[in-house]
C-alpha cells in the first residue's frame, strides 16, 4: 500500500515539476525575450528524461514514463520559443 501511494504521488509531482516550464515559457512570451532563460540548461535535462523514459519503459512502470514524456515535450517546446524570441531579437538588431 505505502508503494503504490509512494508511486502516485511521485508520479504527481513529477507532472507538476515538467510542467512548471510552462511558467518560463510564459515570462518569455509576456516579455518577447528569452536573454534570461539558460538554453544550455534546458538542453542538458532532456537526454536525462530520455533516459527516465527508457527506463519506465525497461520496467513497464508508468509512473516513471508519464512525468518524463511530459517533461520532455515541455523541455523542447521551452528551447523552441526561447530559440524563436532570439531569433527574432537578432533580426531586429541592425
Amino acid at each position: 500500500m505505502i508503494v503504490t501511494v509512494l508511486g502516485v504521488s511521485a508520479a504527481f509531482w513529477g507532472l507538476l515539476m515538467a510542467l512548471s516550464p510552462l511558467l518560463q515559457i510564459r515570462q518569455m512570451w509576456l516579455r518577447q525575450s528569452s536573454e534570461d532563460v539558460s538554453v544550455g540548461f534546458f538542453a542538458v535535462l532532456l537526454p536525462g528524461f530520455a533516459l527516465w523514459i527508457a527506463y519506465g519503459m525497461a520496467r513497464a512502470d508508468l509512473a516513471l514514463i508519464i512525468p518524463n514524456v511530459v517533461a520532455i515535450l515541455v523541455g523542447t517546446t521551452t528551447i523552441t520559443v526561447a530559440m524563436l524570441l532570439r531569433r527574432r531579437a537578432r533580426a531586429r538588431t541592425p
